[in-house]
This record gives structure tokens, C-alpha cells and sequence, in this order.
């Protein structure tokens, strides 16, 4: 009975020790990052960043293709048709 006792509480141990170094660490390093994401320097950084895309944008002649506005037209009527039913 003693041995089983043992056995149990080293395999009870090396599972412990399993989760705690493959979950635990996964989950802090995605802790780490999603703050790392959601700094105050990293906001303004991402708004700068897309204010200088927009501005990209605005001064284009065109923004999007030709072919992709008309895919975009026919989707968009498409859908208006089905709201107004």
C-alpha cells in the first residue's frame, strides 16, 4: 500500500509539474504580450500609424480597383435587396 501511496504522489507530482511548465508559461507569455499590445506608447504608436495610412489613402486617385468596386456595388445591392423585402 505504501508503494502505490508513492507511486501516486510522484505521478500526481509530474503531471503538476507537466501543467505548470507547458499552460502556466503559454498563458503568461500571451499575458505578456496582450499587454505588452494594449500599452498606452503601443496605442498611440497604432494611431499614429493609421492616421499616416489614411493619409496614404486620401492622396491616391484611387482607392480601391476597379473591379473590386464594382464586386462591391453588386454585394451592396444585393443586400439592400434583401433589407427591403
Amino acid at each position: 500500500m505504501k508503494i502505490f501511496v508513492y507511486k501516486s504522489l510522484i505521478v500526481f507530482f509530474l503531471v503538476f509539474l507537466a501543467f505548470h511548465l507547458t499552460f502556466n508559461y503559454a498563458l503568461r507569455s500571451l499575458e505578456r504580450k496582450l499587454v505588452n499590445f494594449t500599452s498606452k506608447g503601443n496605442i498611440e504608436f497604432l494611431k499614429e500609424e493609421l492616421r499616416n495610412q489614411l493619409e496614404e489613402a486620401v492622396e491616391k486617385e484611387e482607392l480601391i480597383k476597379k473591379s473590386d468596386a464594382l464586386l462591391l456595388r453588386k454585394f451592396l445591392d444585393k443586400v439592400k435587396k434583401e433589407i427591403y423585402k
